[in-house]
């Protein structure tokens, strides 16, 4: 996959990821998985069984946090930093092998 074939799911991947990290890492690795898309550069890691099973389990903790007021605004605190962390390394892992071409 070219960098241009790998842009779209580049910038769609970059931007749920700040919507839900988690869902969007699962997402990612089980299409891989079911070979519904094919994920560029490094992003293959996001097919591993663990990170699949870590990414729906922090998924489930983020869904049951969002019901509780207090551990919300806490956990929406750190995941201001965290969010953008992660669109950052999605993106880089996607473009990681584009300068081999």
């Amino acid at each position: 996959m070219d960098t241009l074939q790998a842009l779209p799911l580049l910038i769609g991947s970059s931007w749920t990821s700040g919507i839900n990290l988690y869902l969007t890492t699962a997402g990612l690795g089980i299409a891989h998985r079911m070979h519904w898309l094919n994920l560029p550069g490094e992003l293959d890691v996001l097919a591993n069984p663990l990170v699949i099973a870590v990414a729906i389990i922090l998924y489930i903790i983020q869904f049951v946090a969002d019901k509780i007021p207090y551990v919300d605004s806490m956990w929406d605190t750190v995941h201001t930093f965290i969010r953008p962390v992660g669109g950052f390394v999605l993106g880089y892992l996607a473009l990681s092998g584009a300068a081999e071409q």
